[in-house]
């Protein structure tokens, strides 16, 4: 575009047309993600803009503030307490705030970090101004909640939302932390002579639970093999009695039948006889051989029937009759 073919007054307009131009582009906001705008208007209080495009007025509006909306973290230096038995330590802490309110967080108070700041380190030294020394080193989670239940509801009223509060560090002085330490380490030192002596103790008690299972084992194995040596002997016994009582039992069976046998050959024979109808004089003869059968024995005297005697006396007269001849 070329300018020298333009007259004043036309140069005069396009220049206000390019500033008016520039101040309306210079009024388009853009409010970026967790943010929130306050914005004035003819010096008071106008609306809070989110996340979005907004136009502001010229020369009426203007954004007083820019709060950003989230989760915000602050670590304050330490600060000086004393304790319920006056020992001064020092403790910062660690503040966890979100702003909900960016109108209250604007007009509510002036430096609200600060404030916190303040308000952190009053609620301290009153919480530990309670409480003796072991019970504040033992104690965090307690004082942790107690303050940020304090802050929270103190700050309300500035659109500030308390989260979390955190003891980051307790540095008791330089004395009473060796005197810790020297305690600390007396107390490790009688930790492990306990220990050790109930160490000692459960291993005396396990040796003499061993030896008191061993000896009761080796009583109980004594005592099966002299049971199961006495069932061995009952049972030989038996089984020798059995076998005594059963060659009995064969002998005398096989007496018995050696004795039937004898009787029926006996029988057999008399039955014979009978049969054969003998004479005077075989049944004379049969009984010169009994005779002779009881002769032959170890009896010291003999009775001889008479029958046998007469024959014996006949047979004496035939042998001289034939000695004579």
């Amino acid at each position: 575009m070329r300018l020298e073919g333009l007259s004043y007054m036309q140069l005069v307009i396009l220049g206000i047309i390019i500033v008016l131009l520039l101040i309306i582009v210079s009024c388009i906001k853009i409010v970026p993600q967790a943010q929130v705008y306050v914005v004035e208007r003819l010096g008071t209080y106008y609306q809070s803009w989110g996340t979005g495009p907004h136009f502001l007025v010229p020369f009426i509006d203007k954004v007083a503030k820019k709060v950003s909306i989230k989760e915000q973290v602050v670590d304050f230096k330490p600060q000086p307490v004393i304790t319920k038995d006056n020992v001064t330590m020092q403790i910062d802490t660690v503040v966890f705030y979100q702003v909900t309110d960016a109108k209250q967080y604007t007009y509510g108070v002036e430096r609200p970090l600060s404030a916190i700041e303040n308000l952190s380190a009053t609620t301290l030294r009153n919480i530990i101004g309670e409480m003796e020394l072991d019970t504040t080193l033992t104690s965090r989670d307690v004082i942790n909640t107690k303050i940020t239940s304090i802050l929270d509801m103190a700050t309300d009223r500035w659109g500030i939302k308390v989260n979390r509060v955190e003891l980051k560090n307790i540095l008791p002085p330089r004395e009473i932390q060796d005197a810790m330490e020297k305690q600390m380490k007396a107390e490790r030192e009688r930790r492990e002579k306990i220990l050790q002596a109930e160490g000692d103790k459960k291993s005396q008690i396990l040796v003499a639970e061993g030896e008191k299972e061993s000896k009761i084992l080796r009583a109980e194995a004594e005592k099966q093999a002299e049971i199961l040596k006495a069932e061995a002997e009952q049972q030989a016994m038996i089984l020798r009695a059995d076998g005594i009582r059963q060659q009995k039992i064969l002998e005398a069976q096989g007496e018995a039948e050696a004795i039937a046998l004898v009787q029926q050959a006996i029988a057999d024979s008399i039955v014979k006889l009978n049969n054969a109808n003998p004479n005077s004089q075989v049944i004379a003869l049969k009984s010169l051989e009994a005779f002779a059968k009881a002769a032959d024995g170890k009896a010291t005297k003999i009775i001889i029937p008479s029958e046998i005697q007469g024959i014996a006396g006949l047979a004496s007269s035939v042998k001289e009759i034939v000695s004579e001849k």
